[in-house]
């Protein structure tokens, strides 16, 4: 697996003669490839088969074959969004089913456009809906299902957790437009430093969605202060494309560290604030333990 190596001595370091380097600056290997989604990608490659045979036979073979090509597009686009969906999901100690079943919809459109490819032959039907089901069921032995069910969730007050969810969906979203403009700077080691703060960032989100009764105390920084950032980044990228200014890129690197030391700093402080609570509960209890006394033979 490849991994990019940032340091004192690295290129693009941002590092100045002289000046210490922070520990944030340690760039940890991205992860690799999805299997899923390598075969969710290489899905799309499926229809062009069925194009050449369209246009080079008769016109039932071409409607046909059109046919069959758009529903496996379709089908490619649906299954890939699901396996997105399914990585989200695995991601997350609770979390809601998908909205929509996206590989189960694909499998279905696969297995009708193998039939709609099959109708040229004249065969029977029973034999074109068990080449459609065999299709299907090939979809569904690569990718999987979708998850049918919530995870975590027994004894959770459905609202907050519909709260949490649409928080952190936007939360995600700002750290997806920091992550889009700072590609424009074209500097890997600030790229990596974005992302080195999204994982701090993420590590507040799954805290939140342990115990929805924190969003109050992370709401400021999963709204004002990531959609701040992803602006100031915005600003950055653009300015250091054109002039690669370093006392630009300096003062962009300190408001990441001082990001993820806030961020980090939240996140200790809700997991701080659950051990109190739970020390309170334990008191209690054994308080009232103690004035019922042992039980009377």
């Amino acid at each position: 697996m490849a991994q990019r190596i940032v340091g004192k001595y690295s290129p693009n370091s941002g590092a100045t003669p002289g000046q210490p380097q922070t520990e944030h600056t340690v760039v940890e290997a991205a992860p690799p490839p999805s299997g899923a989604m390598l075969r969710a990608n290489l899905a799309f490659l499926l229809p062009f088969p069925f194009l050449i045979k369209a246009f080079a036979g008769t016109p039932a073979a071409l409607f046909s074959g059109l046919g069959a090509a758009g529903l496996l597009v379709l089908a490619a686009w649906l299954t890939r969004e699901g396996v997105k969906a399914q990585a989200a999901y695995d991601a997350r100690k609770i979390a809601r089913r998908p909205a929509i079943p996206r590989k189960i919809f694909g499998a279905a459109l696969t297995g009708a456009a193998l039939m709609t490819s099959a109708v040229g032959w004249q065969a029977n039907p029973l034999i074109l809906f068990a080449f459609g089901m065999l299709g299907a069921a090939l979809h569904l032995g690569a990718f999987g299902p979708d998850p049918l069910r919530g995870k975590g969730m027994e004894g959770i007050d459905s609202f907050q957790t519909d709260r949490v969810a649409r928080a952190v969906t936007e939360a995600e979203g700002f750290l997806a437009g920091m992550k889009d403009a700072i590609l424009r700077a074209n500097d890997g080691a600030l790229e990596a430093r974005v992302d080195h703060f999204a994982t701090t960032a993420r590590n507040l989100f799954r805290r939140v969605e342990n115990d929805p009764g924190d969003l109050t105390a992370a709401r400021k920084y999963m709204s004002v202060y990531l959609m701040s950032a992803r602006d100031a980044t915005a600003k950055f990228a653009d300015l250091y494309k054109a002039n690669r200014d370093p006392r630009a890129r300096a003062d962009y690197e300190a408001l990441l560290t001082d990001l993820e030391t806030n961020f980090a700093s939240r996140t200790e402080a809700l997991l701080s604030n659950d051990h109190t609570d739970l020390d309170v509960e334990i008191q209690v209890l054994r308080d009232r333990l103690k004035l019922e006394g042992p039980p009377k033979p």
